[in-house]
């Protein structure tokens, strides 16, 4: 099987990619495979941030992280297709997020 790269495929192929990608997380969950399920919904993630247009994350703004109601992350700068920065409150260790798992704070800009 000759896997494409993600960042030469067109936005159709990276969508059936997802699909392709979040039914096999959901056939895993299914059976009980939780790693498996955790791997695929990873992938997912990944092959999501290609949808994501890099000039709307701005570095030193603030996003919300998706799937977490109360967490914030704020950008320090972009490597690839991950926001490096820092969650708000507690440990302000740096890491790395898919840029497909940010939503912006601020409605209409």
């Amino acid at each position: 099987m000759n896997e494409k790269n993600y960042a030469v495929m067109s936005e159709h192929e990276l969508r059936e990619e997802i699909a392709i990608l979040k039914e096999k997380s959901r056939k895993a969950e299914q059976l009980g495979i939780i790693n498996e399920f955790a791997v695929y919904e990873r992938k997912a993630l990944m092959v999501a941030a290609y949808l994501v247009d890099l000039d709307t994350i701005i570095p030193g703004e603030m996003y919300r992280i998706d799937g977490s109601e109360n967490e914030f992350f704020q950008v320090d700068y972009l490597k690839g297709r991950f926001a490096w920065g820092h969650r708000l409150g507690g440990e302000k260790y740096q890491e790395a997020l898919p840029v497909s798992i940010l939503s912006p704070i601020k409605v209409g800009k």
